[in-house]
């Protein structure tokens, strides 16, 4: 058992989809949030700005474009965080310089910002007996994300996190295995990671008791990769940006 309570607490930390229905006070909210905003980040600009979604109405359309999970707007929290490329243009515009438009380049280093700041809200929250779980459907059906929260242009929604504290259920159930590290490190170059030896990783990691992992991986396959709210993901990103290449 790990006595570094801060490695526990990373260690032992995993998703959570079913929520108490007691309420997260406004104290906990702000040390989350004021964890978030003291993430590392690119040069100190802080390239996010964290959406705090109170709206139920809201929430339930969320529930639905974020391919159809009611534990969202069961949630008692609810922060969206954006890749935000617009408010430091603007400001150059602002005091008359002449900046070249935010390019694909802005927008990744943006999209590192949000999440940083967003894993240090699930950090914190999980420090104080608050589940989370991430929602990368956010960035599916971008069109009508984008109306729903009104982005302005140069403005990309990178992740979105769901808080609550865990049923007693959602806290006993098993945290899936990682990767072993000598897979996923590897020393000065990425050098030759064969297909054959990520399958037999795949062996070591979540799923000790299938038996059939070519079976298994062929669903996965099917169910995540080949599905159709990832072709979705795809497109609508990549309409989304277009704004960056103009």
């Amino acid at each position: 058992m790990e006595n570094n309570i801060v490695l526990k607490q990373i260690y032992e930390r995993k998703s959570h989809r079913a929520f108490l229905d007691a309420e997260i006070t406004k104290e906990d909210k702000e040390k989350i949030l004021m964890a978030a905003a003291m993430a590392p980040t690119a040069g100190n600009q802080q390239l996010y700005t964290i959406l705090d979604i109170t709206n139920q109405s809201l929430k339930e359309k969320l529930s639905v474009t974020c391919d159809h999970q009611p534990f969202i707007a069961e949630a008692k929290m609810v922060l969206i965080f954006l890749a935000d490329c617009r408010k430091w243009y603007e400001a150059y515009l602002v005091i008359g310089e002449s900046p070249r438009k935010p390019g694909a380049g802005d927008l990744l280093l943006a999209v590192s910002d949000a999440n940083i700041a967003a894993q240090n809200a699930v950090i914190a929250a999980e420090s104080l007996g608050i589940g989370s779980c991430y929602i990368g459907d956010i960035m599916e059906n971008c069109e009508e994300v984008k109306k729903l929260l009104q982005l302005p242009e140069y403005v990309f929604p990178a992740a979105m996190l769901v808080f609550g504290y865990p049923t007693e259920q959602q806290k006993e159930r098993a945290k899936p295995n990682r990767f072993p590290l000598s897979y996923i490190v590897r020393e000065n170059s990425y050098g030759n990671i064969s297909a054959e030896e990520t399958i037999e990783a795949l062996k070591l990691r979540a799923y000790p008791a299938v038996s059939d992992i070519k079976t298994w991986l062929s669903a996965f396959c099917k169910r995540k990769y080949n599905s159709d709210f990832a072709k979705e993901m795809s497109r609508s990103v990549a309409e989304y940006l277009k704004e960056y290449e103009r």
